[in-house]
């Protein structure tokens, strides 16, 4: 648990740095590197924060809760970003002033196919700036610089600074508000608090990759890993997609949608994501996770379907960006549920879980940039549904490996991977 907080807190203290340093970046190589920083910090406040709250509260866990507000995040960024962004051209030149007027004009004619009509105007690279989006990052950086701060007083309160060994109380015995503790676990419980730091207290955070943990392991238990990983993979894959290439798409024939009107796309998708995790959350409580992934992934595939089939219909595209938004917004908490309820909530598999999640995004976006450039817009809807329909294959082979999958018993050695994992001196939690 230090480490973890310890890695959160470098890694949101990290982000507030970065989007203070990118204005400052005048060298691409510069930005570059500032920003793979950003993402490796997001990676892993996305994946520790995942496992510690599936370790600590397993079924009590408010994932839901957690990706409903990676959603409002993402939806709200963009909308303080806004006020800051120019509708004109940023760099202003001698005699080329005016020509920040025809900027509508130029963005439609930046498409793959239409190379010819860019000599018509003349984009200056050098001038005065008159952009203000300096200010959107400076805002960022001063937004998330509370949590930081936040996860810095939660490794103060359980003593997990070594400078500020105080005598503060605990907050982890609130906890006994919402969670069951092991019969003579209450006395271990203060007692862990003052020791934190000694090896018996804490496991390793890659305690996960050791190979004791995988001995007498089923092969079913690395299936499920690796299907439920595939799962995501493609469904945080679509939606990296389709946030990315929906604008370009809408604006190319056969649709032609006014550029400002295709600029909505984007934010109702993320809308209709954040309704929807919103509302996943008392779903949940009367809903089986298997079954709110199932609904997911086949809601996916009939809104691609449908799209194929309306594809000149500007209307359509609308509510089937929402649609898509609605029905992709729980399926990463659902299939984290899902396969944690599998393997007895031992937090590895969360770890696999958000890794594969992260490589599909980042993979079908740049697979789909590069089909759409060479095959045109339409093939950015046939990807979405050859995505979607692997998604379900991966699933239906998710399902049939869980109904193979071992069922644990008290029996089952300690150090089995079939069993939960219970440290002995924490006063950790045990349903």
């Amino acid at each position: 648990l230090a480490q973890s907080l310890l890695a959160l807190f470098a890694s949101s203290l990290a982000i507030s740095l970065v989007f203070a340093i990118i204005p400052l970046c005048h060298n691409v190589v510069v930005l570059a590197v500032v920003m793979a920083v950003a993402g490796l910090a997001m990676g892993c406040i996305d994946t520790i924060s995942n496992m510690q709250l599936v370790k600590i509260y397993q079924k009590d866990s408010a994932i839901f809760l957690l990706h409903f507000f990676v959603g409002f995040g993402a939806l709200l960024s963009p909308l303080i970003a806004d006020p800051f962004l120019s509708d004109t051209n940023c760099i202003l030149s001698n005699g080329t002033a005016n020509a920040s007027s025809n900027l509508p004009h130029i963005r439609k004619s930046l498409v793959p196919h239409h190379p010819g009509n860019l000599s018509h105007y003349d984009l200056p690279m050098k001038g005065m700036v008159v952009t203000r989006v300096s200010y959107a990052f400076w805002i960022m950086a001063l937004i998330n610089l509370p949590v930081p701060i936040a996860v810095f007083f939660l490794l103060y309160k359980e003593r997990m600074v070594p400078c500020f060994n105080g005598s503060s109380h605990p907050l982890l015995s609130a906890d006994e508000l919402a969670l069951e503790t092991r019969p003579g676990d209450k006395d271990e419980l203060s007692t862990a608090a003052q020791r934190p730091h000694t090896a018996a207290c804490h496991e390793d955070l890659f305690s996960c990759c050791q190979s004791k943990n995988f001995r007498g392991a089923s092969y079913t238990y690395f299936a499920v890993h690796i299907t439920g990983a595939l799962v995501l993979f493609m469904t945080d894959g679509i939606v990296g997609e389709y946030s990315g290439f929906v604008y370009s798409y809408a604006v190319e024939e056969p649709l032609a949608v006014v550029h400002k009107v295709a600029g909505y796309l984007p934010s109702l998708f993320w809308g209709f994501i954040t309704l929807g995790r919103l509302i996943s959350i008392p779903v949940s409580y009367r809903m089986k996770p298997a079954t709110m992934v199932f609904i997911n992934v086949v809601g996916v595939l009939i809104t691609f379907l449908l799209l194929l089939i309306f594809s000149s219909s500007v209307v359509f595209l609308f509510v089937g960006t929402a649609s898509l938004g609605l029905f992709l917004s729980s399926t990463f908490p659902s299939m984290l549920a899902y396969t944690e309820d599998i393997l007895q909530y031992q937090g590895c598999a969360t770890t696999v879980l958000v890794t594969g999640a992260g490589i599909g995004e980042m993979v079908l976006q740049l697979l789909v940039g590069s089909i759409i450039h060479d095959r045109g817009s339409y093939s950015f809807l046939v990807c979405g549904m050859i995505f979607g329909c692997l998604a379900f294959t991966f699933y239906a082979l998710l399902v049939f490996f869980h109904r193979m999958y071992p069922k644990p018993s008290p029996e089952l050695d300690e150090a089995s991977p079939d069993k939960a994992a219970v440290p002995e001196d924490t006063g950790q939690y045990q349903r």
